[in-house]
């Protein structure tokens, strides 16, 4: 509930802040265009009539003012670009009138705010998500080198792809003629991008197990890894994405991830189509994979009793559960001969509940 005098918004960019601030008593309007130094925003906001609040929009500024202005002990938040309630007869976009907006729905709690993280738990989501960018910059990479070599006729028949044996055959490929220079430094480079990327996923994904093994996000890790598909990449991955998970609850977590179908009812019509895609992506592409390994027969192996023995035996146990029953929801939805992709989305949004059990379950007691 909105307590203090004087609502901001600001409209935060790269290079400029703009600032329009409403005092609630005088019904004053208050607005400036200050650079986007937290110590100069802190100055302005101190000058205006207190007690303060700010909002403004997440973008690539990241949280940093955040930081900064709740630390100087006013009450900042950041708000959902994507939740942002604008009149739909309002033809006019400019920083002021988007500033003013915001102070105004500051003013009559309408802002649906977003969670903004440690600087630790960020320092982690980025070194997750640079090890995504490696992942898609290395898919990139290989698909260029093969294209090329399919254009002059070398195609690998020798079993799987992207093994030792199948780069000893690249390290084999020779380009004939004198004509061919300009493909053999063009192979040369795309190889060389291969190697270099895989070297750099490979050094992050060193980084994130140790993170994995010692951080804070350790216990988490460790008891999402009960359920199938959930190593420690993607165990991490979801724990640094998601953050506070008592948000949510088993049933509200799949539509924070939009993994549920998009609706459109009126009256006695009802309408669904498909799924939202809402929320974090990076985390509904976890769990859409992670969902896959649930198809096969569920037999416990080796590696999932070592991931049960580092877990409590309660994670152990219900994560046991959780893979049984999603087994047997695949096993249900292949016999009503639904879509795989629809069977998979379907698992994925059930799997997103029960990680939200097992990272909400209470620490044993010692």
């Amino acid at each position: 509930m909105f307590t203090e005098r004087t609502s901001v918004g600001l409209d935060v960019h790269a290079r400029s802040v703009v600032a329009a601030g409403i005092d609630d008593r005088t019904g004053e309007l208050i607005q400036q265009k200050l650079v986007p130094d937290p110590g100069v925003v802190i100055e302005w906001l101190r000058s205006l009539p207190g007690p303060v609040a700010v909002a403004y929009e997440a973008g690539p500024t990241g949280f940093g003012l955040c930081r900064a202005v709740r630390d100087a002990g006013i009450r900042c938040e950041v708000v959902a670009p994507s939740k942002l309630a604008r009149p739909a007869g309002d033809h006019v976009k400019t920083d002021a009138r988007d500033a003013l907006l915001l102070a105004r729905l500051l003013r009559i709690d309408e802002l649906v705010t977003v969670r903004v993280p440690t600087i630790e738990q960020e320092a982690a989501r980025d070194l997750v998500r640079a090890r995504e960018d490696a992942r898609c910059d290395l898919t990139r990479a290989r698909q260029r080198l093969s294209k090329l070599l399919l254009r002059y006729g070398h195609v690998y028949y020798g079993g799987k792809a992207w093994t030792t044996v199948h780069d000893n055959w690249l390290r084999s490929i020779r380009f004939e003629g004198p004509e061919r220079g300009g493909t053999r430094a063009a192979f040369d480079a795309d190889y060389e991008t291969v190697q270099l990327t895989l070297t750099r996923r490979d050094r992050l994904d060193a980084a994130i197990a140790a993170l994995a093994a010692d951080s804070e996000f350790t216990p988490v890790v460790r008891r999402l890894g009960c359920l199938r598909g959930v190593s420690t990449l993607t165990a991490l991955g979801l724990a640094v994405e998601i953050g506070d998970w008592d948000r949510f609850t088993g049933a509200s977590i799949g539509a924070y991830l939009g993994l549920v179908p998009s609706e459109h009812s009126s009256g006695e019509s009802r309408r669904q189509g498909p799924i939202t895609k809402a929320g974090n992506t990076h985390a509904r592409r976890l769990l859409i994979e992670a969902a896959w390994h649930h198809r096969p027969t569920y037999r416990v192996g080796p590696t999932m009793r070592e991931r049960w023995e580092l877990a409590p035996g309660t994670a152990a146990a219900r994560g046991h559960a959780g893979n049984l029953r999603l087994h047997r929801r695949w096993r249900s939805l292949d016999a009503r001969k639904k879509p795989t992709t629809v069977s998979n989305t379907a698992i994925a949004r059930e799997l997103a509940g029960w990680c939200w059990s097992l990272a909400t379950l209470p620490e044993p007691s010692a």
